[in-house]
């Protein structure tokens, strides 16, 4: 594969940030609230991009997706905590378990469309939790007690791996027959793409980082009860998406690190938490509809800045 200087780039400026952070925590010159508001930013970026190629690239409507990141919640503890396995195996059979799930519900509910595939992915996050409410071996109601081995080496690369693989996706020929199948599904099934099939595939790889991510979340706050994954968690996650505009990437980075940032210091106060997201929602609407970002990048600004330099340059030179 011929990774170009439109790669090496943002990678770098990853890396370095990286570095930065590293040094600030090993320092101690970032204290333990800036340093958990730093993981629960980068903990919701998988959450939401994970998320992205479900509703902004494949364009199906999933309200379930705290079923997938419980999944992966409970499965990576009961692996590190009940049978003391390593941390890096857990993440890797959280994201696993919550694949397969995505399958499990990805084949049977793909045949539905619109409100009806949102009323069964909520239904699936409802009966993970149900279920979880009621096996006393993860502790039922209670939670479950979960060591904290979440560090920042293996949260950033995880988000990192996270970005480029559903970045790629997005720009391989199965990403463009997710977005034609998002933009018209009639003309894309007419055009000889498999929709069912790339519905599933998208549903799987979001489905397995969300896992990815819950084995994070697990491990980042000591505890886990099955009530934090209930239908507001999802919801929370689709603020994200449709914030920072469906089928940008860009768009969801910023919204999940802005929305996280404001839910934190509103932690104290949850009703106006809701009502916040209310009123933006309602905003966005009327006079942002396609989001933040809508479908662009970040990097399509350097394309127009770059195009607009060429052209004065251009007329420099004929004159």
């Amino acid at each position: 594969m011929k990774i170009n200087k439109k790669f090496w780039i943002p990678f770098s400026l990853a890396i370095v940030f990286y570095a930065v952070v590293q040094f600030l925590l090993s320092s101690g010159t970032l204290n333990p609230y800036y340093e958990n508001t730093l993981f629960l930013i980068c903990i919701n970026l998988i959450f939401a991009v994970s998320l992205h190629l479900i509703i902004g690239i494949t364009g199906q409507f999933s309200i379930g997706h705290a079923g997938f990141i419980a999944v992966g919640a409970y499965v990576s503890a009961v692996l590190t905590m009940k049978m003391h396995l390593p941390f890096l195996l857990a993440i890797a059979a959280g994201g696993i378990a919550a694949a397969i799930a995505g399958i499990l519900i990805g084949v049977p509910s793909f045949r539905l469309k619109g409100d009806y595939l949102a009323i069964a992915t909520l239904g699936f996050g409802e009966i993970i939790r149900i279920i979880l409410l009621n096996i006393d071996y993860v502790g039922g109601a209670a939670g479950m007690n979960v060591s904290r081995l979440t560090n920042w080496t293996i949260l950033f690369f995880s988000v990192l791996i996270t970005i480029i693989v559903i970045n790629n996706f997005t720009k391989s020929t199965h990403g463009r027959a997710c977005i034609a199948l998002r933009e018209d599904e009639i003309a894309a099934d007419a055009m000889g793409i498999n929709t069912t099939y790339y519905k599933v595939i998208a549903f799987v790889i979001g489905s397995f980082f969300a896992g990815v991510g819950g084995a994070l979340y697990a491990h980042n706050f000591y505890i886990i009860q099955p009530q934090v994954f209930g239908f507001l968690k999802s919801f929370d996650i689709l603020i994200f998406v449709v914030l920072g505009g469906l089928g940008s990437l860009s768009g969801t980075v910023i919204s999940t690190a802005l929305l996280t940032i404001v839910s934190i210091y509103l932690q104290d106060y949850p009703e106006t938490r809701m009502i916040l997201y209310s009123i933006v929602l309602i905003l966005t609407m009327i006079f942002r509809p396609q989001g933040l970002m809508g479908t662009k990048e970040w990097t399509d600004l350097f394309k127009k800045y770059g195009k607009m330099g060429g052209n004065q340059n251009g007329k420099q030179t004929v004159a």
